[in-house]
């Protein structure tokens, strides 16, 4: 997709943070966008925030943690612009702590949200823009930490290596469609994830803060968050990557060394299982490859 202008866009957590960044960022292509988000009164306000910068914007209630508001959330982004071309599954939420320490409901509520909420509007999205035959991307929101794991944020780790793991086979099937697939992963962003309990529903249980998994305290959480870099470079940067149809999408070209570590040490367990005396008994096998 080299040209935007005209073309919808569909943004899940569009209200705030990377959702809101995107949405500027569309509208400066002359994109019309529809914003998702399960907070009524910021979702109110960015859409007038957008249009006053003369972008036209629409507003609708979506949580992402079900499939039927999902649906219901495209049918009425069908029915206000007759048909969307870019879809960012972009909502998310943060938890972790100690083993043990994580209740039953919050890994529901992240797995919902983070996981579930990208394959929904994977789902929902993808044959609303085959139908229309113009094309189209899917835009999904991973992390950093879908590519490096660590100590306590086992819970957003695990959705955001699943994003990336998805957005990869998503790839190559929709490609023949004409419709691209990008995965986000940015560092630190200037966005309220470290606040997130604040939208919990109900039937997750109690709105309790948890610590994140990043620092020791949500306090230092907070600080690494705020500490991030603008909403608005990484909306830039999607653009970007749509037109290129990038599969991979990094804004954080800080992190380039942890990446390489973790990689080297998956190919140091290769060279070591190479040699291993267990597997020696076996008959040297080619790869089948896999599907593209």
């Amino acid at each position: 997709m080299k040209d935007l202008s005209g073309k919808v866009a569909f943004i899940t957590g569009g209200a705030s943070g990377l959702g809101l960044g995107m949405a500027k960022a569309f509208g400066r292509e002359g994109m019309k966008v529809m914003l998702a988000d399960i907070d009524q009164p910021v979702l109110a306000g960015a859409v007038q925030e957008l249009r006053d910068l003369q972008v036209r914007a629409e507003g609708v209630i979506c949580d992402v943690g079900s499939r039927g508001s999902v649906r219901e959330a495209a049918l009425k982004t069908i029915a206000t612009f007759g048909k969307v071309h870019v879809v960012c599954n972009n909502a998310g939420v943060a938890a972790g702590g100690p083993i043990g320490s994580v209740g039953e409901r919050d890994w529901d509520w992240i797995m919902d949200v983070n996981l579930m909420g990208v394959v929904y509007g994977t789902e929902v999205f993808a044959p609303l823009i085959d139908s229309h035959g113009e094309g189209g991307h899917f835009v999904n929101t991973a992390s950093m930490a879908g590519m490096i794991g660590f100590p306590n944020a086992e819970p957003y780790c695990a959705t955001k290596f699943a994003v990336v793991a998805m957005s990869e086979g998503w790839a190559g099937q929709l490609a023949a469609k004409n419709i691209g697939v990008s995965v986000l992963c940015p560092g630190f962003v200037q966005t309220r994830i470290y606040d997130s309990h604040r939208n919990k529903p109900a039937r997750y249980g109690a709105a309790d803060v948890s610590t994140i998994g990043i620092g020791q305290t949500l306090v230092d959480t907070e600080a690494m968050v705020k500490g991030g870099i603008p909403t608005e470079p990484v909306g830039n940067r999607v653009v970007e990557a749509i037109k290129d149809n990038d599969l991979y999408i990094f804004t954080h070209t800080e992190f380039r060394p942890i990446v390489e570590a973790r990689f080297a040490a998956l190919m140091a367990a290769f060279d070591k299982s190479e040699k291993s005396k267990a597997l020696s008994v076996l008959a040297k096998r080619e790869v089948t490859p896999l599907p593209r």
